[in-house]
């Protein structure tokens, strides 16, 4: 009997070691949850080196087309160089001067058939049916207009760089509406958000205009914002390299072309095939790259 009974122990003992080896490992979830996600940015392609240093491109998904602003001259003189070029998807240049009477065009946004255009001190308005200016915005004040959003209810938020301020631009008329910030240059309405570059760093405006950083330590001058999906963004800085700024503040960096002297201006962005699109500034050329 006991020799009959240690049998079936051991053979009970053997099963349940079985079983226990086929039992998966644990696995924090936590520890999952919080583990970065890492991006990369995939070369599509670059067009030829014919642009005028560009400095702006803005994503156009209605027409299928690309708008570059082109300084051309000098990055802030009033010298009637500039020029706003039209590209195709694929990086075909249409026109590299489809408008031409613009002085240092920099950031561009666009709403209602119009493509608006910061220039120097001026805010450019342009229907883009005619390819041609409709009219110009004098912003009292305004030294360095650089980068420009819209909202979706058509005001224009366009940054001063040089003055260091913000303005709000509802049905033609310019009104201050942020000051005293350190080095503003993108800008970004999303929805009922409002987001902004400043001095490296990426801040969401609240609405009693308060600034609650997102996140710090973007140094080259950050130069344009975009919103990839949910709360994550891609943050360029003009001296050659790009950020992605996840939710939680994080960031990682994507690209550096600064030791080739390669620029990474105004940023442009495609949601749909999430396409970046970036301007090369003195090298004279916009590259596209898929973000994964």
């Amino acid at each position: 009997m006991n020799y009959l009974f240690s049998l079936i122990f051991l053979s009970l003992m053997l099963t349940a070691c079985n079983n226990a080896a086929k039992e998966p490992a644990a696995v924090n979830t936590n520890e999952a949850l919080s583990a970065p996600v890492e991006h990369t940015l995939e070369k599509k392609w670059e067009t030829d080196t014919v642009l005028k240093v560009p400095e702006s491109v803005l994503f156009d998904g209605g027409r299928q087309v690309l708008y570059v602003s082109n300084i051309d001259g000098e990055p802030w003189a009033a010298d009637g160089k500039g020029s706003v070029g039209k590209l195709g998807l694929d990086g075909t240049i249409i026109n590299a001067d489809w408008v031409t009477g613009l002085n240092a065009p920099k950031g561009l946004g666009m709403f209602g058939g119009r493509l608006y255009v910061a220039d120097l001190t001026d805010l450019v308005v342009i229907d883009i049916a005619k390819g041609a200016i409709e009219k110009k915005i004098v912003v009292a004040g305004a030294e360095g207009l650089n980068d420009v959003t819209v909202d979706k209810q058509g005001v224009v938020y366009v940054s001063d760089s040089k003055q260091k301020k913000i303005f709000r631009i509802e049905n033609d008329q310019p009104q201050l509406f942020l000051d005293s910030l350190q080095g503003p240059n993108g800008v970004l309405a999303r929805g009922d958000d409002f987001f902004i570059l400043d001095k490296g760093a990426l801040y969401k405006v609240g609405s009693d205009k308060s600034l609650t950083k997102i996140a710090d330590g973007m140094e080259g001058g950050t130069d344009g914002v975009e919103n990839v999906e949910g709360n994550d963004f891609l943050v360029s800085c003009w001296s050659g390299t790009i950020w992605y700024v996840s939710e939680n503040g994080s960031k990682q960096l994507l690209l550096d072309t600064s030791k080739e002297q390669k620029n990474t201006a105004d940023i442009g962005f495609d949601p749909v095939s999430k396409t970046v699109y970036v301007p090369t500034f003195f090298k004279k050329s916009v590259v596209a790259y898929a973000v994964k």
